[in-house]
């Protein structure tokens, strides 16, 4: 019976895998076909870098990849400062007036479809540019502030699923020996959610960096984003060259993924050690 478990779940592990990565692999391995034709394999005169070449030639998608890293750098900055400050009031304020309402729009876009988010600031920028004139163009700072409106709601949850499970003993140790609620906070509360700090930031990051609804609806003539490009080419006929982008951006995301766990994993691994050592000086 068990060895049926074992199997079974086995079995749904790799189909699921299969299922997620596949594709992506397919992708990576035509990226350097030497085909222009994306499904068909030119095997006398493949593998190639060829699509590569032409890839870091061609300015249009250099500039919009340049745009969009700006962008996201800026959003996921943002999102963090904004999600975090809500996810200390929502987990440590307790009742206070306005929790529920502030509760709800923090978590509001996570459930609003991109379609309502990207009109609504469509036309909150055409009513601001009516009364105060500005944005008078729409460009990258538009983009960046739509962007942080729905990013900062994922950062929220994460922060605050983090204060949740915190050891509150560690902060009122600190008060009792004399620290300032201040120096309480940048030293040991600070620290210790960094790992959640971090991983909203990277959630942050790649949301403005995939969006592409919102972006249409608040982006101007000259602020067109690397998902945009993509998904104009895309409508035209796929080409070998975005192919060989979409691989370059999954290199740098898994890069990330596993730096970025990597030293989380060291940095919980180093907190560990240094409870240890607090609770064995303690004894």
């Amino acid at each position: 019976m068990k060895h049926g478990r074992h199997w079974f779940s086995k079995t749904g592990l790799w189909l699921g895998l299969g299922f997620l990565y596949l594709p992506i692999l397919s992708m990576i391995v035509f990226s350097f076909n030497n085909s222009r034709l994306v499904t068909v394999w030119d095997g006398p005169n493949s593998p190639t870098l060829k699509w590569y070449g032409e890839l870091f030639r061609n300015e249009q998608i250099l500039g919009a990849a340049w745009l969009s890293i700006r962008i996201a750098a800026m959003t996921a900055t943002g999102a963090v400062i904004l999600g975090t400050l809500a996810g200390l009031v929502l987990a440590r304020f307790g009742p206070f007036r306005g929790r529920a309402l502030l509760s709800g729009m923090t978590t509001a876009p996570l459930v609003m479809p991109e379609v309502i988010t990207g009109l609504s600031l469509l036309l909150l920028f055409v009513a601001l540019e009516q009364l105060i004139g500005w944005p008078d163009v729409r460009d990258a700072t538009t983009i960046t502030i739509a962007h942080i409106t729905f990013s900062m709601a994922y950062v929220t949850i994460v922060v605050q699923s983090r204060l949740a499970g915190f050891d509150n003993s560690l902060e009122e140790a600190a008060l009792d020996l004399g620290a300032r609620p201040a120096k309480v906070f940048f030293r040991i509360t600070l620290p210790l959610i960094v790992p959640a700090i971090m991983s909203g930031w990277l959630l942050a990051f790649t949301l403005s960096w995939d969006d592409v609804v919102v972006s249409q609806f608040v982006a101007g003539p000259g602020s067109t984003t690397l998902p945009m490009v993509i998904f104009s080419k895309v409508r035209l006929g796929v080409s070998p060259d975005v192919n060989a982008l979409a691989t370059i951006m999954v290199l740098i995301v898994a890069t990330g993924v596993v730096a970025s766990s990597i030293w989380m994993r060291r940095q919980e691994r180093r907190r560990d050690r240094e409870m240890q050592m607090a609770a064995a000086a303690n004894k």
